[in-house]
């Protein structure tokens, strides 16, 4: 980690990311994963209580299982994770007022941190319904959380499969001035 801010680098890598839906099965090494995640740990939180954790999924059978569980929810039986080898669930505490936001967060700065390391990234849906069931609160169990998460997003990761889409058009009336 460093403390120089390039402002040109970090403009470039917030307008170029897109959410990439087609991935490599290549691993991500662990070096470039454990910068994805400290970027996640130091999004901004309310009242800085840090309430959000982050599951970090590299097993290819949990992985899997978590994408037929997601699928199911979202009532399809293809793979929501578009081949990613790695999903990181955010999650965060219920009892924190801001727990959505401050995991919303997280999950921007995991897709930015991965965008500028190469990474092609993609928000899943659905972590909420997957943590609300049976399969997902033994999970959590299992690694010995005990207190009461709500599920954000699934941020998936990988080697994109192809070249990163273009992006769309800006809308006329994404800002409105106050002077």
């Amino acid at each position: 980690m460093t403390d120089r801010f390039d402002s040109k680098e970090a403009f470039s890598s917030i307008l170029s990311r897109r959410s990439i839906r087609r991935f490599k099965p290549d691993p991500i090494a662990k070096e470039t994963l454990d910068q994805i995640l400290t970027a996640g740990t130091y999004a901004p939180t309310g009242m800085n209580r840090q309430s959000p954790i982050i599951l970090t999924v590299t097993n290819k059978d949990l992985r899997d299982c978590l994408s037929r569980l997601n699928a199911q929810i979202m009532g399809t039986d293809g793979d929501p994770f578009y081949g990613a080898p790695v999903v990181l669930i955010v999650l965060a505490k219920k009892s924190c007022p801001t727990h959505v936001y401050d995991g919303s967060l997280v999950m921007g700065n995991l897709m930015l941190a991965a965008h500028a390391l190469g990474i092609g990234s993609c928000w899943i849906h659905r972590a909420k319904e997957e943590f609300e069931r049976p399969e997902g609160i033994q999970i959590l169990r299992s690694l010995g959380i005990q207190d009461d998460y709500e599920g954000i997003g699934h941020c998936v990761l990988g080697y994109a499969d192809g070249p990163s889409p273009q992006p769309h058009p800006r809308k006329d009336s994404w800002i409105y001035r106050l002077d």
